[in-house]
């Protein structure tokens, strides 16, 4: 009686260490996560890989006098002509730029053709490095350059962008979490039905979320990895959308559990023996196909990989751990007003997913060819995906620097107003200038600093940034002066470099990631037809989502391009993701077929039981991933809708027919080449409880 009492005491005991563990965790990574945002990397060049030209350019001209460079173009612009008074005020203002602050030279206006529009190019290295200290500069010049009258000033050029992107991405990190905390408290509250239930995996997401943050800082700071503004985004809806699902599947189970065991530990013992494996195999899932992000050339994507595998991890750790702890310290209560009664069953209702898998039964092969004809004309939709983002396009409100930008290049049709930066060695530096003015394309060539055995050259093109003439003449001018060891950079360049290691990184991340997903599956499902058929599955998914974007991005959201990671990054996520949802379908498949089950019964068994569970958490993690369309960046918005389009497409569409009608087709090859695809193993042990309950959490 007393070694009862003592494991009782333990079991009891257990929960209130795994609770003040966290606690104690909390407060140690408390601060690191505090300081994750200030290690957010979003200038351009911090996305680009260390061997192209345009970084060479960057880290050279950190090394200048100086260091680098903050470049703006202050744009006086009124229609109909300046008229003298204009000319006044603008020359008033660049002197007062010029007394306040350290600039390369004093600047002097270039004048429009038609007499509307004066630009002065503005260059300095005052603010250095520091990115703070750049955009004070920025603001800086901003509250002294002040139009009226019918008079517009405005303050463009690289310097400013950088300025105007930080204050996105400054922003960017609270605001996701807050829209991403409201959408998965409402999502929460309809789906558990108990106005208690929904605050436990919500405040267990947010310590997640902490303490992934405060994972992604060491990884910086022990290991170098770079982080963005996009990856610590992406990381935010990750743990809070992948850790939903996890808490939907364990509090099912766990429901279901309370009314077979009197005590809640007990319970949740169990639960997490009936669900912990499925839980693993998915977050792995995710992990690996993240993980193979570090095989990019791109910093950005390089470093997404590991960010984003810690937030996945860390949601993991949390709901299988802290979550369950919290819950039986809470007891059945929490469950108010729909508590589980112990030796109770639950209400019995009609499964809509039964009903929707015997519907796709009874014609198969009619369900999948229709089905597989409606994914491949989604798909088409890519062929009307526009080209590349131009930087000008990348936000979904114009801020000042764009339209400074559209104002020059307007205004300005013989010249670009950004130029081209060509970094030579000092003793080649003449010559490298002579053959850049030679190259077709160029309008003017100026020096610039000198310093470290290195000189600086503007170039500047007779085409428009970010157009395909300005592309060739850039590619021109590699070509010329690569053999006497000149590296040719600058805004436009990196642009080029983005567009070419994202074409490169899809070429050798895709086939990784199926392949590691391939042997994940192969792992838990012991077969190869499965996998095979989860991952094309997964992969028709992504292709009509994908498609989509480009039937919506530019006729109805009017966005002039799509990011160039777009394809990657969406790869990787719905790969990952919904393989998820496919592994445990077809979990619970394997398991009524060990049984003796034959193929159709097994199938809609696994629909019927998975079906409802698995639709909450695809709707909670495609309203997450949803939230980045709220979100003024135009990389963001495509990436989160092609992602939650896709969820919603493989929850409702691709598992809950097309897997299940392939399944029914294959029969038992579907288990090719495991012993199930020979013969049924039945077990002389009682039918084993199902995993999961049978339509909601």
């Amino acid at each position: 009686m007393g070694a009862v009492r003592t494991r009782t005491g333990r079991k009891r005991a257990v929960p209130w260490v795994v609770v003040g563990l966290w606690l104690a965790a909390l407060v140690l990574v408390g601060p690191l996560a505090g300081k994750f945002a200030d290690i957010q990397q979003n200038r351009a060049v911090d996305y680009l890989p260390d061997s192209a030209d345009s970084t060479q350019v960057a880290r050279i001209q950190d090394e200048l006098p100086g260091g680098e460079a903050t470049d703006l173009v202050l744009v006086y612009h009124r229609d109909g002509g300046l008229t003298d008074a204009d000319r006044r005020t603008a020359d008033q203002q660049i002197t007062e730029v010029s007394g306040a602050y350290d600039l390369a030279g004093q600047p002097k206006g270039i004048p429009s053709k038609d007499g509307s529009t004066l630009m002065y190019p503005v260059s300095s290295t005052q603010p250095g490095q520091d990115e703070e200290a750049r955009d004070a500069f920025v603001d800086g010049v901003r509250d002294t350059v002040e139009g009226g009258g019918g008079l517009s000033a405005e303050v463009g050029g690289p310097g400013a962008l950088n300025t105007d992107m930080n204050k996105v991405f400054g922003t960017l990190d609270a605001t996701l979490l807050l829209a991403t905390l409201g959408v998965v408290t409402v999502l929460l509250i309809l789906i558990y039905r108990s106005p208690f239930l929904w605050l436990v995996p919500l405040a267990v997401a947010g310590v997640a979320a902490a303490v992934s943050m405060a994972a992604g800082y060491g990884l910086h700071e022990l290991f170098d990895v770079t982080v963005t503004g996009q990856s610590g985004g992406v990381m935010t809806v990750l743990v809070l959308g992948a850790g939903t699902d996890y808490a939907l599947l364990i509090v099912s189970r766990y429901r279901e559990e309370l009314r077979r065991h009197e005590r809640p530990y007990d319970a949740m013992s169990a639960a997490l023996r009936g669900c912990g494996p499925a839980v693993l195999a998915s977050s792995g899932t995710v992990a690996a196909g993240l993980l193979c992000l570090l095989a990019a050339d791109l910093n950005s994507s390089r470093g997404m990989g590991p960010v984003g595998m810690v937030g996945v991890l860390a949601a993991l750790v949390a709901m299988t751990t802290l979550l369950p702890a919290v819950l039986v310290l809470l007891g059945r209560r929490v469950f108010w007003p729909l508590i589980p009664a112990f030796g109770s069953e639950p209400k019995a209702r009609r499964s809509l997913f039964a009903a929707m898998g015997t519907s796709a039964t009874r014609r198969p092969a009619t369900v999948l060819a229709g089905g597989a004809v409606l994914l491949g004309a989604l798909a088409l939709g890519t062929l009307n995906l526009s080209g590349s983002l131009k930087q000008e396009d990348s936000f979904t409100e114009r801020p000042e620097s764009i339209t400074a930008m559209r104002t020059l290049a307007q205004e300005y049709p013989e010249r670009s107003s950004r130029p081209v930066t060509v970094i030579a060695p000092d003793e080649r530096a003449a010559a490298v200038a002579d053959r850049a003015r030679t190259t077709e394309g160029v309008a003017e060539v100026a020096s610039g600093r000198s310093g470290s055995g290195w000189t600086e050259i503007a170039v500047f093109t007779t085409a428009a940034p970010e157009t395909p003439a300005e592309t060739r003449t850039i590619e021109a001018l590699r070509a010329g002066l690569d053999p006497v060891g000149a590296y040719v950079g600058g805004p436009s360049a990196q642009q080029i470099d983005l567009a070419d290691s994202e074409s490169r990184d899809r070429k050798v991340i895709v086939p990784l990631v199926l392949a590691a997903v391939f042997v994940i599956l192969v792992g838990l499902l012991r077969s190869l037809v499965a996998p095979l058929l989860l991952l094309t599955a997964v992969v028709a998914v992504w292709g009509a989502a994908l498609g989509i974007g480009g039937l919506v991005f530019e006729p109805v959201f009017g966005f002039a391009g799509s990011d160039p990671g777009l394809g990657l990054l969406s790869f990787v996520f719905l790969v990952a993701l919904g393989v998820d949802y496919g592994i445990f379908l077809m979990h619970r498949m394997r398991e009524e077929s060990v049984r003796g089950a034959e193929p159709e019964a097994a199938a809609l068994t696994a629909l019927r039981t998975t079906g409802g569970v698995i639709a909450s958490a695809g709707v909670v993690l495609a309203a997450t991933f949803a939230v980045l369309t709220t979100l003024p960046m135009v990389g963001l918005v495509e990436l989160g809708f092609v992602i939650a389009v896709g969820v919603l497409l493989d929850t409702f569409l691709v598992r809950t027919y097309l897997v299940t009608t392939a399944s029914v087709l294959l029969k038992r090859r579907v288990w090719w080449p495991g012993r199930l695809s020979r013969a049924p193993e039945r077990t002389a042990q009682p039918q084993e409880r199902e995993p999961m309950a049978a339509n909601a959490p």
